[in-house]
């Protein structure tokens, strides 16, 4: 069972679609809305310790609202 499955991720902020983690060539994970690609920043890791960690900081950005939305024709 992935760890990510446990960590609670609000609504899209912009436009009330689905939020999904995202991960980079096995450094990096980030927090993506499937539908207008709103997204967090990347945070890196090092280890699985780490991973977990930067899932939970990426999540707590997305249910904030702290996210880049690169709007229509972008």
């Amino acid at each position: 069972m992935d760890p990510f499955e446990e960590i609670d991720l609000q609504d899209c902020p912009y436009c009330g679609s689905v939020g999904c983690f995202e991960e980079e060539g096995g450094w990096c994970v980030y927090v993506q809305c499937v539908d207008c690609g709103a997204h967090t920043a990347e945070l890196s890791y090092k280890n699985e310790a780490e991973r977990l960690d930067a899932a939970r900081r990426v999540a707590l950005n997305w249910n904030l609202g702290k996210v880049v939305y690169p709007g229509p024709g972008d």
